[in-house]
């Protein structure tokens, strides 16, 4: 085999062009000259370092074992003598990836200009979870920020996803004894402090040195299951290794085109104890993220897209969402589920429903659940949001005889208050998954970030029970909730401030 095959870099050396790129990335040689042109960073970033050894550029944001999780087999060329890479084999990072120091500001009202770097609010300043998103945003490289913030298009839904909590409204209940507010559930009969996962998130690196580390760690002091990534910036050991003894995970697929890929991986989740698998399925294809398209095409230059236009290569600008889309399988479809169900016993969920009749397929295929999903409005824009697709997903599911006991409903998207949970439950999800959320508290204190975060929805929900007249969870309904005007899209609503402030709109070409 030609993974097993011991080569010098002298022979790694001699593939060193755009056309015939190779690169060592932790002692084995890649063939990446196909990789090159999806790659989140331009295939400049890769080309440069064709011949060479490109670990130190690599490491801080990818996992070791990425390549071996994505590539075919086939295009893993060796594993090489590390006696025989010399300095010069060393590939470096270019001047725009270099780390940056932290944005600054003019004092306006200074005799002569001042510029000063961003004085970060203590933690316990931090309110809600938009003083998170404040923060992360000045602290983060504009790479990672384009990154994570970025939606689909127009970012309609995006916006949408938080909105259509806002057009529910309260029923509260008066003079229900609500001394006592109990907040716990099991999700997946897996015991948590609200209703309440970490959903899988791309690459927390750029959020955190410590990434998902970090989140593994905080999920168990908040309680909370964490849906492990398949694209993390930490391998499956790593992130496995952070349990604590007790602590249950679940895991995010994608799953990959060279289906053996998928098996190998599904099969080490489950002799791990993951306890349940969501597959997502809304992303055949990913979706046109423009913010993150803009900063990928102003930090590298138009310079940069005209060595590969020739070839019809992805455009450099596209981005660090469409690297991976040549990695997922676009031929995912129902008659792929018997063979979900085959190689594994976890419960296997669907991530990225939304619609009934999905959900109902899902149902009658004998899956354990779906999450209604539309990957935090990443995909296609101007699609519902979860929330607003709950209702008819609950109703589709009640007529085909699903009962919440055989048949679990999550909803992800949008979710930025204790509030917005509350709403969820009532119309029958069995729990919310946080994205966002958890990358932007990561970001700005760490791992102690989002812990303060979980609470303050802890806080707010008690709040909500409370004042709702609802003392535990399975006492909240739907006769607690109004949702007469959640489709409909035409209520007019007062401003929301901390959206407003939060949110970075685009951006046209002439602004720039």
């Amino acid at each position: 085999m030609a993974s097993d095959k011991v080569l010098s870099m002298e022979e790694v050396a001699k593939h060193n062009t755009k056309d015939d790129c190779w690169v060592v990335l932790y002692g084995k040689a890649y063939d990446l000259t196909k990789f090159a042109k999806v790659h989140p960073g331009g295939a400049k970033l890769i080309t440069d370092a064709a011949g060479m050894d490109a670990t130190a550029i690599f490491d801080p944001i990818h996992p070791k074992d990425i390549m071996d999780k994505l590539l075919k087999p086939s295009l893993t060329m060796g594993v090489v003598d590390a006696a025989t890479i010399k300095p010069e084999h060393v590939a470096k990072p270019p001047e725009a990836h270099k780390p940056k120091p932290k944005k600054k500001a003019v004092k306006a009202d200074a005799a002569e200009e001042e510029i000063e770097e961003f004085k970060k609010p203590p933690l316990a300043a931090m309110l809600n979870s938009f003083d998170f998103e404040s923060v992360a945003r000045e602290v983060m490289e504009p790479q990672a920020w384009g990154y994570y913030s970025s939606g689909g298009d127009d970012e309609i839904t995006l916006r949408d996803n938080h909105l259509a909590f806002q057009r529910i409204t309260m029923r509260p209940r008066i003079l229900v004894n609500v001394r006592e507010i109990d907040m716990t559930t099991k999700i997946l009969n897996v015991p948590a402090a609200l209703p309440l996962y970490f959903t899988a998130t791309a690459l927390a690196k750029l959020a955190h040195q410590e990434g998902e580390l970090a989140i593994v760690k905080a999920a168990k002091k908040a309680g909370v299951p964490y849906m492990l990534p398949t694209l993390s910036s930490y391998t499956l050991d790593e992130m496995l290794e952070a349990r604590a003894p007790d602590q249950v995970v679940f895991s995010q697929l994608y799953v990959n085109p060279e289906r053996s890929r998928t098996e190998e991986y599904v099969s080490k989740l489950e002799k791990a104890g993951v306890q349940a698998l969501f597959v997502t399925v809304d992303a055949p294809q990913l979706g046109r993220r423009e913010k993150d398209m803009r900063n990928k095409f102003t930090q590298q230059g138009s310079d940069v897209q005209g060595d590969d236009e020739d070839e019809g290569a992805v455009d450099r600008s596209q981005g660090a969402t469409r690297a991976i889309s040549s990695y997922i399988d676009p031929g995912l479809n129902w008659e792929d589920v018997p063979w979900l169900k085959k190689i594994t016993s976890m419960k296997v969920l669907l991530k990225g429903v939304q619609c009934g009749e999905d959900a109902v397929e899902a149902f009658k295929a004998g899956l354990a659940g779906c999450v209604l999903s539309n990957h935090g409005g990443r995909q296609l824009d101007t699609c519902r949001p979860g929330i607003e697709v709950l209702p008819e997903v609950m109703e589709a599911l009640k007529e085909a005889g699903a009962t919440k006991e055989n048949f679990a409903v999550f909803i992800d998207g949008g979710v930025r208050r204790g509030g917005d949970i509350f709403k969820a439950v009532a119309l029958g999800a069995q729990a919310c998954g946080v994205g966002r959320p958890v990358l932007y508290s990561l970001a700005s204190y760490g791992q102690n970030g989002i812990v303060r975060m979980v609470h303050m929805l802890q806080d707010e929900l008690q709040m909500v029970m409370r004042l709702a007249g609802t003392p535990n969870i399975p006492s909240i309904t739907e006769k607690h909730v109004i949702t007469t005007n959640l489709a409909d899209h035409i209520v007019p609503l007062p401003v929301d401030n901390l959206t407003m402030k939060t949110y970075q709109g685009l951006e046209p070409a002439a602004k720039l």
